[in-house]
């Protein structure tokens, strides 16, 4: 078996011709650098044997001191070219990971929302940047390093082969023998280092989650059970690392055992071959001091197997997250065309975590949150979904965008099914207020707009006077460009929330979904909301989920859910008509 394809693997290799070829050019100059600065070290031995033989046999000081000068002058160009090629390895390698860190980033945001419920985003982030971050060494340092001195060790055993026959087979025996062993070391260190790259994703996820939860930790008392659980991480990472660091040196040992036996096996043939008069002092200075340049690629080649474990390691857990199947959608699909949207659903059902319904007993409904979940709502129309908390309504929402798809059952917008629409088209068309606003560290501007910058800072100041947000704005250093910091530049609750209408706003949708989106305003900001409100619904569709029933007196149709089945379904005036309806009776004080 060739232990440099089982070094190289084909995902290797896929890895350098995706992400080199496009720097074909930097990589044919760092190429050339690389192979001069090797044929270099190459040329110099053979000036200071001719200097030490010439000395011996006294010719002209003149012979000598142009020696002396073109070995100096080989010498300086060898460190030129040495800094040129680290300077174009580090630039091939950042260009490199950036590329790879960039597909790897958008590859995450076209995977499904069970993928990102399932990973906190401290892991997502080392994944991301700790595990690339790792590559940069093995795109530079791989082609300097390793294929760099696989390319010196090749020139000095065939030197050493030119001068003595007995000398270079010796030599290159041993190196052969020395090369398959460090390689043949080299898959036990694999598992260690993924180990260890893996422990250090939790750890990050664990910081990420309890540094964004530090009110909650600190108000309810639970430092302590934080720091246990910091403690129990670094007992495992520690004791992680230390296998990894033993599989290390497990390599170092080897290596230093066979530079020495390396030393040994010189001597014993300059040796041998000086007290035959086969060799000069010149040349017998020529083979010992090749055997030690032999030293500096073998333990470069050593040394960069130790990065290569834990470039390997990064290898492994970008591939499997690059190997995840995307969230499948068409790139042309039907269009929704303008005016207030129609919504039908026909027979959903659906649960999380669940990709086809072999997987789930159909018969026990208890296992779905969507069971056989129907209602058709026309264009122009509100719908108000009630329900106790996990009954489903805030699922209902995010199969409309598509965040998951239905086990069964259809799903249609003005009549064309939803698996037949595609996403930017689905999202142009939809709108959505949550009681969990996100807002991002950049200008307000963007935070209204989500950087569309086809909107005017016209329409902005318009739809923030109607939220009665203009006073906030006039407050602001720099206006619509005065940017978000972490504290959301003032914000209250209510003005974030107020925040997410102005987007829906400007985004002028079909359908309009509000989640709860009242529910962290005050009263009085809650009836500055209301004339906004009716002027957001007016000649639009509008899916209202609410537990205050005020906010559903606007609703045309109410649906009431219970454990993810629907209980009720109807006109809402005429339900409140009706005594024996269970929205009437949610009506009784």
């Amino acid at each position: 078996m060739n232990p440099f394809s089982n070094l190289f693997p084909k995902t290797y290799r896929n890895f350098l011709y995706t992400y080199l070829l496009p720097q074909k050019t930097q990589v044919f100059w760092l190429t050339f650098a690389l192979l001069t600065n090797i044929a270099l070290q190459i040329i110099n031995p053979q000036i200071i044997g001719y200097f030490i033989d010439r000395a011996m046999t006294g010719v002209p000081d003149q012979k000598l001191y142009f020696a002396a000068f073109i070995f100096i002058a080989i010498a300086l160009l060898t460190q030129v070219f040495s800094i040129a090629a680290k300077y174009l390895g580090e630039s091939v390698a950042w260009s490199a990971t950036n590329a790879l860190r960039s597909d790897l980033v958008k590859h995450c945001l076209y995977l499904n929302f069970a993928f990102h419920k399932s990973r906190t985003p401290g892991e997502l982030i080392e994944r991301v940047d700790g595990d690339v971050n790792a590559l940069s060494r093995f795109f530079s340092q791989i082609v300097i390093d390793i294929f760099g001195n696989i390319i010196l060790l090749l020139g000095i055993l065939i030197v050493l082969f030119w001068q003595n026959k007995l000398a270079g087979t010796c030599l290159g025996i041993f190196s052969a023998i020395a090369l398959v062993s460090l390689i043949g070391l080299r898959p036990f260190a694999i598992a260690p280092w993924t180990k260890y790259r893996q422990v250090s994703a939790e750890f990050f996820g664990f910081l990420g989650e309890h540094i964004s939860g530090l009110e909650d930790i600190r108000g309810n008392g639970a430092i302590n059970y934080v720091m246990h659980r910091f403690f129990k991480f670094q007992q495992k990472w520690l004791s992680i690392y230390h296998q990894a660091r033993l599989a290390a040196t497990i390599l170092w040992a080897t290596t230093v055992g066979l530079f020495t036996f390396g030393n040994g096996l010189a001597l014993g043939i300059v040796a041998y071959l000086w007290s035959q008069k086969a060799i000069t002092i010149g040349v017998a200075y020529m083979l010992f001091y090749y055997t030690n340049l032999l030293q500096e690629p073998i333990e470069k080649i050593r040394e960069q197997l130790e990065d290569f474990q834990q470039a390997e390691a990064s290898i492994y857990r970008i591939q499997e997250i690059l190997q995840l199947p995307r969230e499948l959608d068409i790139q042309t699909g039907n269009k929704l065309g303008d005016g207030a949207l129609s919504v039908k659903f026909k027979n959903i059902c659906f649960n999380y975590g669940c990709d086809d319904l072999e997987n789930i007993d159909t018969q026990n409904y208890r296992q779905w949150i969507l069971n056989d979940i129907s209602f058709d709502l026309k264009a122009n129309r509100v719908l108000g979904i009630v329900g106790r908390t996990g009954s489903g309504k805030t699922t209902i929402t995010r199969l409309l965008l598509k965040f998951y798809h239905p086990q069964s059952g259809s799903i249609y917008l003005n009549h064309i099914p939803i698996n037949q629409i595609s996403t930017p088209e689905l999202t142009q068309h939809i709108g959505v207020v949550t009681q969990d606003v996100q807002l991002f560290q950049t200008t307000v501007r963007n935070n209204l707009t989500f950087f569309d910058t086809s909107i005017s800072d016209g329409q902005i100041l318009d739809v923030l006077d109607d939220l009665n947000l203009s006073t906030w704005l006039h407050s602001l250093p720099h206006g619509l460009n005065t940017e978000l910091n972490l504290e959301n530049a003032g914000l209250s609750a209510g003005q974030a929330q107020l925040l997410a209408f102005a987007r829906v706003f400007l985004k002028n949708p079909s359908l309009v979904i509000l989640d709860e989106a009242s529910s962290r305003l005050d009263s009085k900001t809650e009836q500055l909301l209301e004339t906004a409100i009716d002027k957001l619904l007016l000649g639009r569709t509008a899916i209202i989920i609410a537990h205050r029933l005020q906010t559903l007196q606007r609703a045309d149709e109410i649906l009431i859910l219970e454990k993810g089945q629907v209980i009720e379904y109807g006109d809402r005036q005429t339900l409140i008509n009706n005594s024996s309806s269970d929205f009437s009776q949610f009506l009784i004080p």
